[in-house]
């Protein structure tokens, strides 16, 4: 059977994203609930980030081989829901290591394999645009918050099993999505020599500006690693009850939503690509301040919003300058290796993260702020506004 419109997508996305909000503030309370040390959590996230890093564009390219990007994509979901089950018998580290780098390499393609599919489906054609992607996009954003906020009334601090089985069934229920969508073949790519594109590639990284922006997006965005590895924990063991716990998170995805589609824009267009980087740098430095120095859920409540800062508008930024900076037929390398820097200044700060947790606490977090106090100046002398980026660009 096959839906029309974009409501076999949205049951796609929705099932799909649900399943991340369910599942992925949580796993390190989790792991916690294992009797694991910080330092092995954080061992866990960052493997488990390298091997997003190279599963996902692997899984990808078979996908595009297969011709068959709907089966793929079932495929990886129904074996990332068995991998959550997995780890309710996961009785020891190495186990629980095991099992969860199989469900990151199951749910690495997932995202970039819906996208492929969406963003095909929604193309101009002659007869008009069938649907706006960002009403998938969208709506994909409020099933995360809806999946965090449903799961926090569902769990305790010491009981987390319900959240493995709400991912499960989610991840299967995606997988069934699929069959509602229409088949996709993604085009054949031209045939280029091995010597052209590694010219393409070194003229590519020729660009200063390029290099720069992989290098503050992928500090500004790693600086979250803390966060989204140790959050949780620190507030969950300063007595904040699970429920309160689950609004701030869904807060900070809220305001990413936000921002991608009403704020954002307007603020991009007034402070320009350069601007908007530097005020996502400085949104950074408050944040990670705030978050290490106090528990306080007021206080915290004030700064999770800024993560729509610190995430959707220092991706708009980036996109803007990529789109004068890169040639069109380099737009994929420039967006894998987008995706890959932010993708390995994460993982290594995740794995730094456990070491600085368990010494320092809160002082991890303060050390991200150092991180996008990094970033600032480099925000500021290598982003431009696009009229100026443009002449440089060729």
């Amino acid at each position: 059977m096959r839906v029309s419109g974009p409501i076999a997508y949205i049951a796609l996305y929705a099932t799909l994203y649900a399943a991340f909000g369910v599942a992925s503030p949580f796993w390190p309370k989790y792991f916690e609930t294992r009797s694991l040390a910080p330092e092995q959590i954080g061992l866990i996230l960052a493997a488990a980030l390298v091997v997003r890093l190279v599963a996902g564009p692997l899984v990808g390219m078979f996908a595009d081989f297969l011709q068959s990007l709907r089966l793929v994509l079932a495929a990886c979901a129904v074996l990332a829901a068995a991998a959550a089950v997995a780890l309710l018998w996961a009785d020891s580290f190495w186990l629980l290591l095991l099992v969860a780098l199989v469900q990151a390499a199951a749910l690495a393609p997932t995202t970039s394999i819906a996208d492929a599919l969406s963003v095909n489906a929604a193309r101009p054609r002659l007869a008009g645009r069938p649907f706006e992607y960002g009403w998938i996009r969208g709506a994909a954003s409020a099933a995360f918050v809806c999946g965090t906020l449903i799961i926090g009334q569902l769990i305790t601090s010491s009981d987390l099993t319900r959240v493995i089985w709400l991912n499960a069934a989610l991840l299967v229920a995606a997988a069934g999505a699929t069959a509602l969508i229409p088949r996709v073949s993604t085009p054949a790519a031209p045939h280029i020599s091995v010597s052209k594109l590694a010219y393409e590639i070194r003229g590519l990284f020729g660009i200063a500006r390029f290099r720069i922006l992989i290098l503050v997006s992928a500090l500004i965005y790693g600086s979250h690693a803390v966060h989204d590895a140790f959050a949780v924990i620190r507030w969950s063991n300063a007595g904040i009850d699970t429920t309160v716990i689950s609004i701030l998170w869904s807060e900070a995805v809220a305001a990413e939503v936000i921002v991608f589609f009403l704020v954002g824009p307007a603020l991009l267009n007034r402070l320009g690509a350069r601007g908007a980087a530097v005020l996502a740098a400085t949104a950074g430095i408050i944040r990670w301040s705030v978050a290490g120095t106090t528990t306080s859920v007021v206080a915290l409540a004030m700064v999770q919003p800024l993560h729509g800062l610190t995430f959707a508008l220092l991706h708009l930024a980036c996109m803007r300058m990529m789109a004068v900076l890169v040639p069109i037929r380099m737009a994929a390398t420039a967006q894998a290796a987008y995706a890959f820097g932010s993708g390995a200044v994460t993982s290594a700060l995740t794995l730094l993260s456990g070491f600085f947790y368990a010494n320092y606490g809160g002082g991890a977090f303060v050390a991200m702020a150092a991180v996008c106090a990094l970033a600032w100046p480099l925000a500021w002398f290598g982003f431009a506004d696009a009229q100026d980026t443009s002449a440089r660009a060729r």
